[in-house]
């Protein structure tokens, strides 16, 4: 795919987006009055539900782990939520290797050894389907653990972007891309997935997309979280004292 058929001679993509442009976002915390925690979000035409039970009684003993809890991640896609109308099957291998991405993202964040001999189940649905699968699950997974009151080390977020000829482009949808998960306050990487090769030289500036997307996707993240608090803290205690 060359240059020519992802950005126009204005600079704008096919959907108007800029080079270096996020897909809109829109998210929505404790949608789900039956879970622990949950989420909503939109980035772009894809959509994504969450659902997080837990920290509870582990399922199965032989699953326990006595020093720390279990965390479960499954992952379903709505037979509706592709143009071709297919029932996926429950083990599809992709699905499997997205969660078990998404499990090995969170398991060094969530602070599983406060919950030791329990189960922390993170249920993602997505509705509609239009790229973007693994980094829209890790955000509303983050946004539903927030509002489960799971504590983590601090948000993870991601992101990703690609390369065409000499230009990098932001949430490169629908070829080949580089994904990064990032805690944005310590500026760590918890999670780096090439879909292709990619020369070394070209490695840096898609990395480097790719963060300051994440960054920009927690700014918002973070924002709708602390209105959503002030909101809940308003209804709890509608006349505070003067």
């Amino acid at each position: 795919m060359s240059r020519q058929e992802l950005i126009g001679p204005q600079g704008l993509r096919q959907d108007g987006r800029r080079a270096s442009e996020l897909r809109k976002i829109k998210c929505t915390p404790s949608v789900l009055s039956q879970s622990d925690g949950s989420s909503y979000i939109e980035q772009g035409n894809t959509k994504c539900l969450a659902a997080v039970y837990g920290p509870r009684e582990a399922r199965q003993k032989a699953q326990i782990l006595h020093n720390k809890a279990l965390i479960t991640v499954e992952i379903s896609l709505a037979p509706f939520s592709m143009s071709e109308r297919k029932k996926r099957k429950k083990f599809d291998k992709r699905l499997l290797e997205i969660a078990s991405a998404v499990k090995q993202t969170f398991e060094p964040i969530i602070m599983t050894n406060l919950f030791p001999r329990s189960q922390i189940d993170i249920f993602l649905q997505i509705l509609q389907y239009d790229g973007g699968m693994i980094q829209i699950c890790i955000n509303a997974a983050t946004l539903a653990l927030i509002d489960a009151g799971i504590p983590m080390l601090e948000y993870v977020c991601a992101c990703s972007a690609g390369i065409v000829e000499d230009t990098t482009i932001l949430e490169l949808l629908g070829t080949p891309e580089l994904t990064v998960a990032l805690l944005p306050q310590s500026q760590k990487v918890t999670l780096l997935q090439l879909e292709t090769r990619l020369h070394v030289d070209k490695l840096e500036p898609v990395m480097k997309m790719a963060i300051e997307g994440a960054k920009d996707i927690y700014k918002h993240l973070d924002k709708i979280s602390r209105n959503y608090i002030e909101d809940l803290l308003q209804k709890s205690n509608p006349h505070p004292p003067i």
